[in-house]
């Protein structure tokens, strides 16, 4: 066999989930990880991870400046909540993609009380950028508490 054929292009990065990296900006009440950065995998211009959010959890309400965002549901039953006044929202399930524009307030809910949900997120940015818009509350806090177990 040729040897040519048998190696692996030096472009391809697998990253496993124990080489995900929680040192990322984070979101009260959530817990964001790194699975594809330029640290892990070499990215220029895409940023992938995953975010879990804990059961009769909300997130703090934020937006992610100029990047576009794609998420994509895994698992859990949660709500995304948009708008200036947080005006809109739509319940989401295992299966949904949901795409947050540039500057677009946001906060992801998780209702249940005791299953969470995880959401796989893509940016078109490789480095993360997350911009809090409310302080911290007690619930945001017994989320993020209960999240941040790393």
């Amino acid at each position: 066999m040729n040897t040519e054929q048998t190696q692996q292009p030096a472009s391809v990065r697998v990253i496993k989930p124990h080489q995900f990296d929680a040192n990322t900006p984070q979101t009260p009440g959530m817990q964001r990880v790194a699975a594809v950065s330029r640290q892990l995998a070499g990215s220029q211009g895409i940023w992938a991870g995953i975010t879990d959010v804990a059961p009769s959890v909300s997130s703090g309400i934020h937006h992610h400046g100029e990047l576009e965002t794609v998420i994509y549901v895994v698992s859990g039953h949660g709500r995304i909540r948009w708008g200036d006044q947080m005006q809109f929202e739509e319940d989401v399930e295992p299966g949904d993609f949901i795409y947050v524009p540039p500057f677009a307030p946001h906060q992801e809910i998780n209702p249940s009380p005791d299953t969470p949900s995880r959401w796989v997120i893509v940016r078109n940015a490789q480095e993360p950028i997350v911009v809090n818009l409310e302080p911290f509350n007690a619930q945001q806090a017994a989320g993020t508490d209960a999240t941040h177990r790393i």
